[in-house]
């Protein structure tokens, strides 16, 4: 039986990502953050698109492997910040945990993120002057040649940060 686990979404950060940091036994590094999503739809008796007003808030983390030809965790870190929106591609995860204060079971579903593109520029998300591209394209490897290593060009070359 095949299986299909993927996940594409346009939406904004609703705060700024926890800082980078290295797990102690795979070397990998993540970052953290939350992300929103909302959805538009025509109000019958008016026949005016509105958005919903009910978006939908989903934890996300990416990791950036040993290995990795691109430094996804730290692209993520350096250059979004609340309200920035970013068009990301990832696979939903379950976590499981036990509350430490109730003893009850406690779950949720996360985006653990393995693309990501830049749908603003710098000064119109908030990057606080970090000098991001309109567009770049950040990828975890898949292997095979289906990822792209260069940032798209933007209107200035002096903006691209690498």
């Amino acid at each position: 039986m095949a299986t299909l686990n993927r996940v594409m979404l346009i939406g904004r950060l609703t705060d700024n990502p926890e800082p980078p940091r290295t797990l102690p036994n795979s070397g990998s590094t993540v970052v953290k953050f939350r992300f929103a999503v909302g959805r538009s739809r025509k109000n019958p008796q008016t026949g005016q698109w509105e958005n919903d007003p009910n978006p939908l808030f989903i934890d996300c983390e990416a990791f950036t492997r040993q290995d990795a030809r691109r430094d996804l965790a730290n692209l993520i870190s350096q250059y979004c910040r609340k309200g920035s929106q970013i068009y990301l591609e990832g696979r939903l995860q379950l976590d499981q945990w036990d509350d430490k204060t109730t003893g009850q079971k406690r779950s949720k579903h996360k985006i653990v993120v393995e693309n990501i593109e830049f749908l603003e520029r710098a000064q119109e998300g908030g990057g606080e002057g970090q000098g991001r591209p309109a567009t770049a394209a950040a990828s975890a490897p898949r292997g095979g040649d289906d990822f792209h290593d260069e940032p798209r060009q933007s209107d200035n070359p002096d903006n691209i940060p690498f």
